[in-house]
């Protein structure tokens, strides 16, 4: 079964976006997988990673995204931080510049998540 784990908590440390799970993290073995997906349904962005040699997911809820914007505006993929980890999460930054025009637009994923990718990343999506 894939584990689902959702962004709790983020900062900026030296203009890099560090973000951290409410999980037990000591027990997380994760490696980053440098792809991004939607989950329309929950209005989330997910970050696939390697767990167990499967997909598991780093999920970023709508309240994560304007944190999100200012990670790419800085041009440095996000760090996750699990206890004394620091796993960066590749290919984050251009992988979700790619999935932003694609749903752009686009109804495939839905009015209402299109309405918000559009609304919180305007920013993004306007410098292209």
């Amino acid at each position: 079964m894939r584990n689902i784990y959702t962004i709790e908590n983020w900062q900026f440390v030296h203009n890099e976006l560090h973000l951290s799970l409410n999980e037990n993290e000591n027990k997380i073995q994760i490696q980053p997988a440098g792809k991004v997906i939607t989950d329309s349904d929950q209005l989330a962005l997910i970050y696939l990673v390697e767990e167990n040699e499967e997909y598991s997911y780093i999920q970023f809820p709508q309240n994560t995204w304007s944190s999100i914007v200012e990670g790419l505006k800085s041009e440095k993929n996000p760090t996750l931080v699990l206890g004394d980890q620091h796993i960066e999460l590749v290919e984050f930054n251009e992988e979700l510049t790619m999935l932003l025009f694609n749903i752009e637009g686009n109804d495939n994923y839905g009015k209402e998540f299109v309405e918000a990718i559009e609304t919180a990343f305007a920013e993004i999506l306007k410098e292209q």
